[in-house]
């Protein structure tokens, strides 16, 4: 089977060392106390949405690496349908989609549902999370990060 080579159209991190700095700092500070295996399911929700093969392709090894199974990866893309996903995660879940699709808005039952179950604080650092992964994605499609680099 011969694979398409997508080209990369740059090196976001040596091209803008600054700003690809800046975007790490924040993406440490977003996942301060919040669950490995949810800040990993949460990104690779927000990739799939985003079309990001390169953040799939990372945070599923992350995501494996901090011990998801393989079901459960698998089922992420139809979760609401999935029986594997506690309440918390699908709030959170709920959350990501609704702030990755932000032109649909994000109701009022899904920010009270993720509130519900993460508290003001935890809730603000997954609001942060989420803006995080939204931003990779967009760097990463617009230069076409190639999958399996990282």
């Amino acid at each position: 089977m011969t694979t398409y080579q997508v080209p990369e159209r740059m090196n976001f991190s040596q091209v803008a060392p600054k700003a690809f700095k800046a975007l790490l700092a924040l993406d440490a500070a977003a996942r301060d106390g919040l669950d490995p295996v949810l800040l990993e399911l949460v990104q690779i929700r927000v990739a799939q949405i985003n079309r990001c093969a390169y953040c799939i392709d990372y945070h599923v090894a992350d995501a494996r690496r901090a011990g998801e199974s393989e079901d459960r990866l698998h089922q992420l893309v139809a979760w609401e349908e999935s029986s594997l996903y506690t309440v918390g995660e699908r709030a959170a879940l709920a959350l990501a989609e609704a702030v990755t699709l932000l032109p649909a808005g994000v109701g009022d039952e899904v920010y009270a549902e993720a509130e519900e179950h993460f508290g003001e604080k935890a809730l603000a650092q997954l609001i942060a999370l989420i803006l995080t992964a939204n931003a990779w994605n967009r760097i990463n499609v617009t230069t076409r990060k190639t999958p399996g680099t990282h």
